[in-house]
């Protein structure tokens, strides 16, 4: 399964089309939420809310928790390091790697790839293709890739 993450070029808030990258079809939109810190509300194709990814505030390096509804299945932090972007995962035994500009990153279940992620540069918004292996962790993984791109939004601001 192979998804296409596409910012919205005019809003407020985060805001994302995510398609399916060979129809084109949307299969989940992303609308992000007036919030201290951020709180990204995940619906399906149907407009029906399914997940959550929301930044926990007033904690020394970011940290988002994830829902699956209202169920909390995981949190996602970024470490402390100096030379490349590190992020730890309690959830689902995965683990994440990136390069140098964290541009391009896996997802990771021991030996097993989950999920390859990659940016795409020369585009106006935050586009991210992600490939996942089993469809059935497509939200999942779509969940980690909208915290570590907040995190990194939120870096950059």
């Amino acid at each position: 399964m192979k998804l296409y993450f596409k910012q919205r070029f005019f809003s407020w808030f985060d805001s994302y089309d995510i398609y399916d990258y060979d129809t084109g079809d949307v299969v989940y939109t992303v609308e992000g939420q007036l919030a201290w810190g951020h709180c990204l509300h995940i619906l399906d194709a149907d407009g029906r809310h399914i997940a959550t990814v929301k930044q926990r505030v007033l904690t020394f390096l970011p940290k988002f928790d994830l829902y699956l509804g209202d169920a909390c299945i995981g949190t996602i932090c970024k470490e402390f390091t100096i030379v490349r972007p590190l992020f730890t995962l309690n959830f689902n035994g995965w683990q994440v790697e990136g390069d140098f500009m964290g541009w391009e990153y896996e997802i990771t279940d021991g030996q097993r790839q989950v999920a390859a992620i990659s940016k795409e540069l020369l585009h106006w918004t935050d586009t991210y293709v992600i490939d996942v292996a089993d469809g059935r962790d497509g939200l999942c993984a779509l969940m980690v890739v909208l915290a570590i791109d907040a995190e990194k939004c939120s870096h950059n601001s």
